[in-house]
């Protein structure tokens, strides 16, 4: 997280929303030698005191959770662009990176294997509803015995979290016509991923406490 306070008031209701939306982030644990990182979709609950994700059964994460939880970190990217320093408009400025990003802080521990089927079906809907109106997929419409057979190969994860940080960098160190500049430039020639998104942000920051 940046340590830059104006990148850290951000309101926790629209970090919650940008994860809700993205449902997908880095999971991170302690190895022996360097963290163990796995790129994991991933739900949410309502209270957002908890999340529900799965990982391959052979995944280092995954055989580690076998001795018990684990303290974990997940981490959820959002939009984020390389800043020009042209693109200010204004003297003596410098290149940096311009993003936002979440950071949930809390404990991994394996689910009994009779959860998994509710955890899966519960992530396809969410992500199947976002599809609409085609028509949502379920397992309902694999051969028989195969879903069994490949939900073999995974296990169910709950996440309890204990802490959110987020980082809104969006230039709100600058003053605000050196920023909208930037804004206006990076919705044109952004570097990054989601850079529309990020420039309209860049305009209007999102309110913070």
């Amino acid at each position: 997280m940046h340590p830059n306070p104006v990148f850290r008031g951000t309101d926790a209701e629209h970090s919650l929303a940008l994860s809700r939306a993205r449902s997908f982030g880095t999971l991170a644990v302690n190895g022996a030698a360097t963290p163990l990182l796995a790129h994991i979709p991933f739900l949410l609950s309502d209270c957002a005191t908890h999340a529900g994700l799965h990982l391959v059964r052979s995944n280092p994460i995954a055989r580690r959770l076998k001795d018990g939880p684990l303290d974990a970190t997940l981490s959820v990217m959002g939009p984020d662009s390389y800043i020009s320093p042209d693109w200010y408009e204004a003297a003596d400025q410098v290149p940096t990176w311009n993003y936002v990003s979440v950071a949930f802080t809390g404990q991994i521990e394996l689910m009994p294997d009779e959860a998994l089927h509710s955890l899966l079906a519960f992530q396809s809907a969410h992500f199947e509803n976002q599809l609409l109106p085609k028509t949502p997929w379920t397992s309902e419409k694999m051969s028989e015995g195969i879903m069994e057979k490949m939900m073999r190969a995974i296990v169910p994860i709950r996440f309890a979290i204990t802490d959110m940080q987020s980082t809104w960098k969006l230039g709100q160190n600058k003053p605000e016509h050196v920023r909208t500049a930037a804004a206006k430039h990076v919705a044109q020639h952004g570097l990054g991923s989601g850079t529309s998104t990020l420039a309209d942000w860049m305009q209007t920051p999102p309110s913070s406490r």
